[in-house]
């Protein structure tokens, strides 16, 4: 009987350092995604109106992740529910990003790549359920922005759509996976350690 409190305990323990250590993960694949992103639209700008349109969407990314960074370098970070909320931030603004940009809107929008580091951070740190779901809507995400901005087409552009697709998916696995991994050579290392 005493043996089971502890084990229990000691699995909460674990998904809060999960947690916790991997805030850090996602706020740094925040970043890069927000370092790609004005790199992106500073190399893409053709004149000053069009940086004035699409900057905000960056602006309102590195507010919400600089908010973010001091309350998890302050040692108050978010929990479980507000990180997740703030993964699917991520995940509306890319795709607001992929819908609204002015000329090169859905599939011929070559922001669809910031899908990449969020996904996989956010895989990183959750269980699979959790990682499954938040994959699956960013896949759907994108295609429906690709759908909705009707630059699916052709037989071709398909093609790329799943590929695409394929990607965002695959990333999202491998992340988890291994997440998996490094969890159970924790839990082995900790029970080697108390054995002894």
């Amino acid at each position: 009987m005493s043996s089971q409190p502890r084990e229990v305990r000691t699995a909460k323990q674990a998904e809060q350092e999960d947690l916790f250590f991997g805030q850090s993960v996602i706020l740094w694949a925040r970043w890069s995604v927000i370092v790609a992103g004005i790199v992106l639209v500073l190399w893409t700008s053709t004149d000053v109106a069009l940086l004035t349109r699409t900057m905000p969407f960056f602006l309102v990314l590195m507010g919400v992740n600089f908010f973010l960074h001091g309350r998890y370098v302050m040692g108050s970070p978010l929990n479980r529910l507000a990180v997740t909320a703030a993964s699917a931030v991520d995940l509306i603004l890319i795709t607001a990003i992929v819908v609204f940009w002015p000329g090169t809107p859905g599939l011929h929008n070559q922001f669809f790549v910031l899908y990449f580091p969020v996904v996989f951070a956010f895989a990183l740190v959750f269980a699979r359920k959790i990682e499954a779901a938040y994959t699956a809507i960013a896949c759907v995400a994108y295609a429906a922005a690709c759908f909705l901005t009707g630059t699916v087409q052709v037989e071709n552009d398909y093609k790329v759509l799943v590929m695409r697709l394929i990607v965002i998916a695959a990333l999202g696995f491998l992340g988890n996976y291994y997440f998996r991994i490094q969890r159970e050579r924790l839990a082995r290392l900790s029970q080697s350690k108390s054995a002894a």
